[in-house]
């Protein structure tokens, strides 16, 4: 005989699966409460002032959307336990959507039908914004809304906040905050002020517990000592609702399609360019709240969502609960957590948030009757204040001083003036603060001189002896980060000081491996280095140059001459110290034979070098002046190569040549001796190098070193001495 015991009992592979349903379904209940008592006050943020006769229409599409969010959520979330249902800032700007609805159709024809007007805008405005998500997903493009300034996003989601608590104090008050101090009376005060307490309250203890069942606990107590409150002093429930204090009782909620042919037909389709603003932010907040929302869940119990899912999901389920004519929503962090913390991990969660939600269309108006209005006031004074907590105060510990201000600055827009101008000027502000933040980044990682970083290349000691000594004619500098405006005139800025303080530089490397980019606004930072280098001989060397950079910098017209491009960093400082070398030896071998020089005239290398210390050398092109006729004769000049020419003016303006002078020899030394004015201009006729001896060298030469003064006096006496004989002689060949 069977024991009926067994037959009772459920089979042992079914008790795990039915334990799991009870684990959702117990989950799913907690979930509910907050679903329930967070959707009546969302109702009534949207349907106040002109709107509060149509409340009962308002509770049936809060319900309708809770349970359509949540049960396509339920069966299509990559999170299986996630609850979706309106959030708080997507009730505050659909709330702000209809409220500009009303203005429009007040001021244009009062005669439209209200209800049916307001229901199709937040219709379309949820289908959009489906349509919105589900292409943000399937494009993969919904990760860009994480590029949006953070300051942008706070200043966001902060003015939706704000904008809850004004939200509220209208439902309290039944008059907007504008117009409040027009009607402040001592009953608007009381009922402020027990709105007040009932946030305080909230923020003491559900806030800080977050117990699933110790919300609704709260508010039936508030309920409970608002009636005890009334027995007390003999205020009957109806003289309650005459007063204020308790909302008036709707109808039975009715549900209503906002597409039907008479309400398409009278609908102020003239007014929906001026609403395109409130539907971008209506799609703009739910895209966002979805993102973050999906983030913080992920964060919160260590499970990871597939991104592009959840918006598509998202977004189907906002498409069907706009087709229903309800309002936009998302998924639900506390009600996600919440429903984990409780046991919930499958998708019967979500399913019996939903089947709660459409029996709540029963029940709710009943329950709205007794309600005061502080509680479900306070409800949402908490709610924008813990959000404004959250982007105000909170926030402030994550943001630098100018990014906080953008925040306040972006909230404050956004109240004056609206969410679209909010978002423009936010996005402007988050780019110029972005722009000055990088340009304070410095975008020269470190610096280096050919004496201290030197290239691969094994050279001989002699070589290395020249380039420790002459090293500093090269200077490097390697970039970093992004090159604009900003950091690329701070880099001009440091080149013209370099430039300045090591006049020897003759190459300077600007070294790009580490730099993201360069825009062309950069280039032209990039051209003025350009003018200072030519203006002070030096040669300009790229190294690591991208593709994209270079042809930027050619764009320019930056690259040209006086700019060298060497792939490699070690390449590039193998050609420096290459061209450092071949300078040294030349100068070395020019020294050299400047020095045979002198010692052949003076008959000592010691006064060769002497004199040598004493004399400053020039280069001068074909062409170029060096002293001018008149002008004090304030030095000599020793011509080691080239020739200059002694240049005559006549009496038609025009000059003559008179002699030429070649290498190895002087010229100006008869002024230099005499200090009288110069008789003649001196002009280079090729390419010339020469030593300068100037007055004071020359008399320190004469009271340091007088046998170098004597010696020096000689040789200018036998070099006069043998132009008057060439020139007696050319008088002698003339006379003939």
């Amino acid at each position: 005989m069977t024991d009926p015991a067994m037959t009772l009992s459920p089979h042992p592979r079914f008790k795990p699966v039915l334990k799991r349903a009870l684990n959702d379904i117990l989950g799913g209940s907690a979930a509910s409460v907050l679903t329930i008592t967070f959707g009546l006050s969302y109702a009534l943020l949207i349907f106040t002032g002109p709107l509060s006769p149509y409340l009962s229409y308002g509770i049936a599409a809060t319900f309708i959307s809770s349970a359509a969010l949540a049960a396509v959520v339920a069966l299509g979330s990559s999170l299986p336990f996630a609850v979706a249902a309106p959030d708080s800032s997507t009730a505050a700007v659909t709330g702000i959507l209809a409220a500009s609805v009303l203005e429009r159709i007040e001021a244009a024809n009062p005669s439209t039908p209200l209800l049916s007007a307001i229901l199709i805008t937040i219709g379309l405005s949820t289908v959009l914004t489906g349509l919105v998500l589900c292409g943000l997903g399937l494009t993969r493009m919904g990760r860009a809304i994480r590029y949006v300034p953070y300051p942008v996003v706070g200043g966001f989601l902060g003015a939706t906040g704000l904008l809850i608590v004004m939200g509220a104090i209208r439902v309290i008050t039944d008059h907007p905050v504008a117009t409040l101090l027009h009607f402040v009376n001592g009953t608007t005060l009381l009922e402020l002020g027990a709105a007040c307490v009932m946030a305080l309250v909230l923020y003491l203890t559900w806030h800080r517990s977050r117990s699933p069942f110790g919300l609704p606990v709260i508010l039936v107590g508030g309920v409970l000592t608002a009636h005890l409150a009334f027995w007390v002093t003999g205020i009957s429930l109806g003289e309650a609702r005459a007063l204020g204090w308790t909302f008036q009782a709707p109808p039975q909620a009715a549900f209503m399609m906002p597409w039907h042919a008479e309400g398409l037909i009278h609908y102020p389709w003239f007014a929906v360019p001026d609403l395109l603003a409130n539907f971008v932010a209506v799609i703009f907040v739910t895209a966002s709240s979805t993102l973050f929302n999906t983030t913080g869940i992920e964060v919160a119990v260590h499970r990871e969502a597939n991104l592009e899912r959840e918006l598509n999901v998202t977004g189907a389920a906002n498409m069907l609960t706009g087709a229903l004519g309800g309002y936009a929503g998302c998924i639900s962090i506390s009600r996600s957590v919440l429903n984990f913390s409780s046991g919930g991990r499958g998708r019967l969660s979500g399913l019996t948030v939903a089947a709660l939600s459409l029996l709540m269309l029963a029940i709710a108006p009943q329950l709205l009757g007794f309600i005061p209005k502080f509680v479900l006031g306070g409800l949402l004074l908490y709610l924008g204040a813990d959000q404004l907590h959250k982007w105000i105060i909170e926030s402030r510990r994550r943001l630098s001083k100018l990014e906080y201000l953008s925040l306040l600055a972006i909230i404050a827009i956004i109240v004056t003036w609206g969410f679209v101008p909010g978002i423009l000027i936010g996005v402007i502000i988050g780019c110029a603060t972005f722009a000055f933040s990088a340009a304070r980044v410095e975008s020269i990682k470190y610096s280096f001189d050919g004496s201290e970083y030197r290239s691969s290349l094994d050279r001989s000691r002699d070589d290395q002896d020249v380039l420790l000594a002459h090293g500093g004619k090269i200077q490097g500098l390697n970039l970093q980060s992004y090159l604009f405006f900003g950091s690329a005139n701070r880099l001009y800025q440091h080149v013209k000081q370099l430039l300045q303080e090591r006049p020897e530089c003759r190459f300077l490397l600007f070294d790009f491996k580490l730099v993201t980019g360069v825009d062309s606004s950069a280039a032209y930072s990039f051209a003025q280095i350009k003018r200072s280098a030519a203006d002070l001989g030096v040669e300009l060397i790229l190294v690591h140059l991208s593709t994209s950079a270079e042809k930027v910098l050619r764009a320019s017209d930056f690259i040209g001459e006086g700019v060298t491009i060497i792939p490699e960093l070690d390449h590039a400082l193998e050609w420096c110290e290459n061209e450092i070398i071949s300078q040294h030896q030349d100068l070395a071998r020019e020294e050299a034979s400047l020095r045979d020089w002198f010692a052949r005239i003076l008959g000592s290398e010691d006064d060769a070098d002497e004199l040598i210390r004493r004399c400053q050398r020039i280069e001068v092109e074909a062409g170029e002046v060096i002293v001018n006729a008149g002008d004090p004769a304030d030095s000599m000049h020793f011509i080691l190569d080239g020739r200059v020419g002694i240049m005559i003016p006549a009496d038609d303006g025009r000059t003559t040549r008179v002699r030429s002078l070649g290498r190895y020899t002087t010229i100006g030394e008869m002024g230099l001796v005499s200090r009288t004015p110069r008789s003649a201009t001196i002009q280079a006729e090729v390419d010339s190098v020469l030593y300068v001896l100037n007055i004071h060298q020359f008399d320190a030469i004469k009271s340091e070193a007088p046998a170098l003064s004597n010696k020096l006096l000689t040789y200018f006496v036998s070099v006069m001495a043998e132009r008057l004989t060439f020139a007696n002689r050319m008088i002698a060949v003339l006379r003939r």
